[in-house]
């Protein structure tokens, strides 16, 4: 079976250059996304969707807070423009990153040089075929949706919930009631991916 570095070269190799990772919460996207990084080092950069989190500030104003990490908590046209100015390749593109440490995103935090030949998205939301979501696919040179076992994503995390500091009947409570509905939206109506990832 090909592996995740071999296939991104593939992708190089027909004249791609951004690469998408889609997958449900705790599926391993930002993990997958670092190895990547790692084997291409300088020639590869990173646009993570979860930099355009909405401020908590906004969160709190539209109602939203108590369900953080649905498709609608996201600066989706942020995102989009993001991608749109990357494709394009008229300069280097700055991009927010998210602080799980502050659980607010920090505007500016990475750089996307120009010349990198590899630009790598992780994100849930990257196939869903709904409202301004829907754009991002054709953005995309390369499309993958992680799809690992569900008790080993859920254990992943309730341990990061509390590594965050939820109490275990918080971590539990949040990955029932938000996470597994923001899972069960990404596994069944994302679009067809041009390659599924199934991490252990």
């Amino acid at each position: 079976m090909t592996d995740p570095v071999t296939q991104a070269e593939a992708m190089l190799a027909r004249g791609g250059r951004v690469l998408g990772i889609a997958g449900p919460p705790g599926s391993g996207k930002s993990t997958l996304a670092d190895r990547l990084l790692h084997h291409f080092g300088s020639r590869a950069a990173l646009l993570p969707m979860d930099g355009f989190h909405m401020a908590n500030e906004e969160l709190h104003r539209l109602g939203r807070a108590g369900r953080k990490g649905a498709p609608d908590t996201f600066d989706v046209d942020g995102y989009l423009e993001a991608l749109h100015r990357v494709r394009r390749r008229e300069h280097d593109v700055l991009v927010p990153r998210f602080h799980r440490e502050i659980e607010e995103p920090v505007a500016g935090a990475i750089r996307i040089a120009v010349g990198a030949d590899l630009v790598i998205t992780e994100g849930n939301y990257l196939l869903l075929p709904m409202d301004r979501w829907g754009d991002v696919a054709a953005l995309l040179d390369d499309r993958w949706l992680l799809r690992p076992d569900d008790a080993v994503r859920r254990a992943r995390l309730v341990a990061r919930h509390e590594a965050h500091g939820r109490t275990p009947t918080e971590a539990r409570s949040w990955v029932d009631e938000v996470d597994e509905p923001n899972a069960e939206l990404v596994l069944g109506r994302s679009i067809r991916a041009t390659w599924e990832f199934y991490p252990g």
